[in-house]
Formats: structure tokens, sequence, C-alpha cells
């Protein structure tokens, strides 16, 4: 019987190349523009990021969206949060209405805020006691996380809400990098130093039990991840078949990144990451990848409000492009 994930392992390897014409384009406008060449930075590559990717000689910003993925975990019986389960489902609520700091992001900025809620009344498996999701689950999630591009967006940001998630993260990254689980958790919520044990012993507990069967990405993500996890790596996925450019949130965000990248390194070049969480090992895991982000802000809210704030600054860079003057219509000389 074939595996449940074949078909996305063809994704993840099988994947359309950036458009580097378009690029060119991008670069040939940006030499006309009034302003010393390579004066504004990081802003003109997220220009030449967006054509690249969308495959555009001039991109647009038409409709785009913030993908946040809500998910439950059973190894929040171990305490490893601060916060309830139920939290959850609370926020989630407060994201539609327009109460939680993405949701005004997004209103703020004219950002389309989506939230995909994943059977929040059926948490994951404690990963202490057994397998998050079984294979076929995983594989069903992944896939549901592809059609949150069904509205066509020209620029896809993903974040997570999920009590718990941290230390999930953290197990992959366990998993995928070595160590122990003290070495990748933090206090995501705010635990305690109590609580912070209880995360890193969690973490340990769960790569003894399921040691056998983290063989490959894939694997792990099933074994110790959790849904949101699982349906932002589809979204990351059908997004790079779609020449939707992305941008990765934070810490948990970017464990669905991780697994992309372990499979095949170049599944994600055509994701940034917004910004690098306050949790301390995340620079840690963007190192492991090669990445480097955008934003260094001290946050670790989560809900895709650092790569919200990215999108933003990706909005500013493509309506500089857009709008300026060149150096003819201003009647500015050249450089000679």
């Amino acid at each position: 019987m074939p595996s449940p994930f074949a078909d996305i392992i063809d994704l993840l390897h099988i994947s359309p190349s950036g458009d580097e014409r378009a690029v060119a384009a991008i670069r040939e406008r940006d030499r006309q523009l009034t302003k010393p060449p390579g004066s504004l930075g990081e802003l003109e590559a997220l220009v030449e990021f967006l054509g690249r990717w969308q495959g555009k000689a001039s991109p647009t910003l038409d409709n785009p969206m913030v993908a946040i993925f809500a998910g439950n975990h059973g190894v929040t019986d171990q305490g490893v949060s601060a916060f309830p389960r139920e939290v959850t489902a609370q926020m989630v609520a407060n994201f539609t209405a327009g109460g939680a700091a993405i949701s005004q992001i997004c209103q703020l900025h004219e950002l389309n805020l989506r939230v995909f809620e994943l059977a929040l009344e059926l948490p994951t498996g404690d990963i202490t006691q057994t397998t998050a999701m079984d294979d076929r689950m995983c594989a069903a999630t992944i896939a549901y996380g592809m059609e949150a591009v069904a509205g066509k967006p020209d620029l896809l940001a993903i974040g997570e809400m999920g009590i718990g998630n941290t230390t999930v993260a953290a197990a992959i990254y366990t998993a995928l990098y070595g160590g122990t689980g003290a070495d990748w958790v933090g206090r995501g919520t705010g635990v305690d130093d109590a609580g912070l044990q209880r995360k890193a012993d969690a973490v340990d507990r769960a790569i003894v039990l399921h040691k056998d069967a983290l063989d490959d990405p894939l694997a792990i993500l099933a074994r110790l991840g959790g849904r949101e996890i699982a349906a932002m790596l589809g979204a990351i996925i059908a997004s790079r078949q779609q020449k939707i450019p992305v941008i990765v949130d934070g810490f948990v965000a970017t464990a669905a990144a991780a697994i992309a990248h372990a499979a095949n390194p170049t599944a994600i070049d055509h994701c940034i990451f917004g910004h690098v969480s306050a949790e301390h090992a995340h620079v840690r895991v963007l190192a492991a990848m090669g990445k480097r982000p955008l934003l260094d802000l001290g946050m670790r809210l989560g809900e895709g409000s650092g790569a919200a704030l990215a999108a933003v600054l990706v909005k500013t860079a493509l309506h500089l492009h857009k709008n300026m003057a060149t150096f003819a219509s201003a009647g500015v000389s050249d450089k000679g």
C-alpha cells in the first residue's frame, strides 16, 4: 500500500522555480527611480522576492492574506502551558471578533485575515504517551492546509494559535536537529521555571517514546506535531505550486517550514521569515536552515503577528517601487 505521504513528498521535490526575468525587469525599473542604487536596502529585495515567486515583472498585492491555523494538543495534560486548552477556541473567537492584536494589524493595514479551525474539540494525542496523529490524519491535514490558498492570495502570511504548541514545536526541532528538550523549549505563554522544566521533560519523554519512528521529516510531523503545523506545511506547499510568496511567522510556524526544509531545502525558497521570536531557540532554527529574519522586535505572541508586520513592510516596498518618480519623469539628473 502506498504511503499516505507519497503525493506530498512529490510536491516537496517538484516545485516551480522563481522567475529571474521578472527580477531583471524589477531591477531595471529600480535603477530608474529617484534614489541612489541600493539605497532602500532590504525593501528593494522584498520587491524582487514578490516578483520572483509571483512570476510578475510588475508584482501585485491586491489580495495579501494572513492565515491563522488553530489546533489543540494533548500534551497540555502534562502542565506545559500557563493557560488551559480552552483558550485556543476562545482566542479564535477573539480573532474573528476583531479583538486580537492580529485582527487590529490586519484591519489597519488592509490585510485579509482568515482563521482555520482544526478540530479544536479533538486534541492531538499526548506525545509523551502516543502519536500526535496517525499518518493518514497527518496527510489529510496537510491537504486541508493546501486549501488555504483557494482564495488566490498574491501574498500569504502564515501563523497559528494552539495552547501547548511551543512544546510540540520544540519536540520537532529536537527530532530534526538533536539535543535535548532543554535546548529547544522556551517560556511560551509565560510558564514559570517549574513549567519550563515540565516542557523540557515532556519533549525528552516524547523523543524517547518515538525514537524508532523518527526516521523522516513527515514521520516526525505525524508523531510529534500538531494539526496547525501540518496545515501550515500544506499552505507552504500549495503556495509554491500556485506562485504565491509566503511569509512565515515565529517559533511555531517555523516548525512547518523546518519540516519542508528537512525534506527538501529548496522547498521553502519562496518563503521569507517575518521575524525572530523571543523564544530563544528560534534564532537557532533559522540559522540551521540558513535563513535570516526580516524583523527582530522581541515578540512571542504568535497569531501571525510578526508575519503580518513583515507583510506591511512588503506592501511599503512595493508601493515605493511602483509610485516613486523616475529620474526622467521628475526631471532629476541621474548620476553621470
